[in-house]
């Protein structure tokens, strides 16, 4: 049986399409605008490995604006933004900023540590799990980013395939904003509250 070239390009678009939305069946979206300081909840602490075999705690990185990123090497959009955050760790890092990337592979390491090398990726990569993920609410859309300003707490949530540009935004914005020191809302509270 013969397939018209017009079907087969046809659904190749249609692949593609769906896959640069988002990995799974949620809606790409940055949920609300950015959280006033006063309205933003602390992320939750975890401490997971690095490529290195290094522990690394999100308490650590108190102080500085961080992007934390849930992704994996087999999702499209993930893909797309990880040369983005190179740069932004490359760029903004002497400010005070730092990208944490936390796979979610179910291959692990295996499939992790060899991908990072090929991308050359400068900032730190850790292995999570789902008690890291029931932390922040069950990602269950990958990408999915959390903002997270000076005092470590969550400013914004962006879900699926954002723009590079608002990225940026978000980072200049939370890197202009001084560090308060509060200690707010208690670590038990969730980073993905209402907005």
């Amino acid at each position: 049986m013969i397939i018209p070239r017009k079907f087969v390009l046809g659904s190749v678009l249609a692949w593609l399409l769906l896959s640069l939305a988002a990995c799974s069946n949620q809606k790409t979206t940055a949920r609300g605008a950015m959280k006033a300081p006063e309205l933003r909840q602390i992320a939750p602490d975890f401490t997971l490995r690095d490529t290195e075999g290094r522990q690394v705690s999100l308490s650590g990185y108190r102080g500085k604006v961080v992007l934390l990123n849930f992704w994996a090497t087999w999702c499209g959009p993930c893909r797309i933004e990880i040369p983005w955050f190179i740069d932004f760790e490359r760029q903004f890092k002497d400010r005070g900023f730092a990208v944490l990337g936390v796979s979610m592979d179910e291959e692990g390491w295996d499939a992790v540590k060899p991908y990072v090398a090929r991308m050359r990726v400068n900032y730190r990569v850790l292995l999570g799990d789902s008690m890291v993920s029931d932390l922040y609410g069950g990602v269950e859309s990958l990408p999915t980013s959390f903002m997270i300003d000076r005092d470590g707490r969550v400013a914004r949530v962006h879900i699926g395939l954002i723009s590079r540009s608002e990225y940026q935004n978000d980072i200049n914005a939370l890197l202009d904003q001084s560090h308060t020191g509060g200690s707010g809302p208690v670590a038990g509270d969730t980073a993905r509250g209402t907005e």
